[in-house]
């Protein structure tokens, strides 16, 4: 445990799954995820990333690249990135052309979140994949061909050339749910975002993995963390718990291994899952700050004190986009309760 962090030292972002609605189609969801975008920059969050996926119905955010240029375009401040690009699914080649279009449209706005997962059941993976070998087992490797595009053309290693990626800033972040990616970020010196929004278990290893072994670079000299969790916030805690039975059904969803849009929320739970689900879903959401500002303030905190991380990332599953503008608005006046 290292000194008492407060709520105003770290900042605040936001990560979009960009759900789809029950009853709606993906083109609201990404009206919606605009207008989003738009509220969070006037409420001083630092970025906004959207996470790809593939193959799930309740989720439209798989041409993450084109999306980033979609937000990136109509906001004026915020960071937009990847939270992440899926690198087995892409050439590494593809990618740095596609970020460094982006990073030169938008000059230091742009990031550039990797993950090593599919994002995506194995037989769309394979869809997706160039070829049927490896993949996340290429990672490593991946990620620094990758990085090497975006190189000046003195410093570049490779015949090929991303010649749009070529010494425009772009920085390159690593994600992950476990540990591996966690030391792979120290030992290349790049900061790290933690997936604690759905897989909390090895949030502490990989914290610990991470700062252990951190090695300076010339991208970073010290590390740095986002961790990313589930915010549902309202105006009373009776209200918060029933937005968040969306996010309950979501989860459950995951758990059936049933792909669904985001549902309507529900009075109650009782006789929707059964306790072994519950239990589940609650497990992978042990992080998740549900409430009104009071009660979200003294846990948010305690997580603080306890994670010591840079940078927390709000994932919302609100079905109702009024109530989801007001959750981030709220989760936003914590800071200005700390100014």
């Amino acid at each position: 445990m290292g000194s008492q962090k407060k709520l105003n030292d770290v900042a605040f972002s936001v990560l979009d799954l960009i759900p789809v609605l029950s009853g709606k189609t993906p083109a609201d969801s990404f009206k919606n995820s605009l207008s989003l975008a738009q509220h969070v920059e006037n409420w001083g969050y630092k970025r906004y990333w959207l996470a790809e996926h593939h193959n799930m119905v309740g989720v439209a955010s798989s041409a993450t690249a084109v999306l980033v240029g979609y937000i990136a375009a109509g906001t004026k401040t915020i960071r937009v990135g990847s939270g992440g690009v899926m690198l087995p699914n892409h050439a590494p080649l593809v990618v740095a052309e596609q970020f460094g279009t982006l990073g030169s449209i938008y000059p230091g706005r742009i990031d550039l979140g990797l993950g090593r997962a599919p994002g995506t059941d194995q037989l769309t993976a394979a869809a997706l994949r160039r070829n049927l070998r490896g993949g996340e087992m290429d990672f490593p490797d991946n990620v620094q061909e990758l990085m090497n595009y975006f190189l000046s053309d003195k410093e570049r290693r490779t015949y090929a050339r991303a010649v749009v990626a070529e010494g425009v800033d772009v920085p390159v972040w690593l994600l992950g749910s476990s540990t591996y990616s966690a030391t792979l970020a120290a030992r290349l010196g790049l900061p790290f975002a933690f997936a604690s929004h759905f897989a909390p278990a090895q949030l502490f290893d990989a914290l610990y993995l991470y700062r252990e072994n951190f090695k300076p670079s010339k991208y970073l000299q010290k590390p740095y963390v986002i961790a990313c969790v589930n915010g549902v916030a309202a105006d009373t805690d009776a209200e918060a718990e029933r937005i968040a039975t969306s996010l309950y059904q979501f989860f459950l969803g995951v758990i059936r291994g049933k792909s669904q849009t985001l549902q309507p929320p529900v009075d109650s739970m009782n006789g929707i899952w059964t306790p072994f689900e519950k239990e589940a879903a609650l497990r992978q959401l042990e992080y998740a700050f549900i409430g009104s500002k009071q009660t979200i303030k003294e846990k948010m905190e305690e997580f603080l004190d306890d994670t010591q991380v840079d940078e927390l990332m709000f994932v919302s599953h609100i079905y109702n986009h009024e109530e989801r503008l007001r959750s981030y608005e709220i989760l936003s006046e914590l800071k200005e309760d700390h100014a």
